[in-house]
């Protein structure tokens, strides 16, 4: 196999409802940092120590993501990278986030929690 041509991802973008209303649960839940904001789409950091955005850009007939069914058991488009899953996953419970059951095993750990717009985000580690 040759030398990858990418070097990762710039840009992660998620539908919403009202970019400036998201963008205050991600920065606020998430701790993601507030780039800039318009009326169509707020970009935020995931940290200052990644290189991709988040794009929450608001859309016309809003309806949450929703992946197609599938025998792979994934429901959603992305995974986020925790520092400590397991303290995340508590502090969306304690936060009353919408959050799936804690899976995997002891080297690899999961979760699918719900923005306020209702779309499934994921963390693994």
């Amino acid at each position: 196999m040759g030398t990858s041509l990418l070097n990762g991802v710039e840009g992660i973008f998620i539908p919403v409802k009202n970019p400036a209303v998201s963008a205050q649960w991600y920065e606020t839940v998430l701790g993601f940092k507030l780039n800039y904001i318009e009326e169509e789409a707020a970009v935020m950091k995931i940290s200052n120590n990644s290189p991709t955005v988040v794009c929450l850009v608001k859309v016309e007939n809003y309806t949450p993501m929703k992946f197609p069914s599938n025998n792979f058991g994934v429901g959603k488009y992305v995974n986020f990278i925790p520092k400590n899953i397991e303290k995340l996953y508590d502090e969306l419970k304690n936060k009353g986030i919408a959050v799936k059951p804690l899976g995997g095993d002891e080297e690899k750990k999961y979760f699918t929690f719900f923005d306020p717009d209702g779309n499934p985000l994921g963390a693994c580690q």
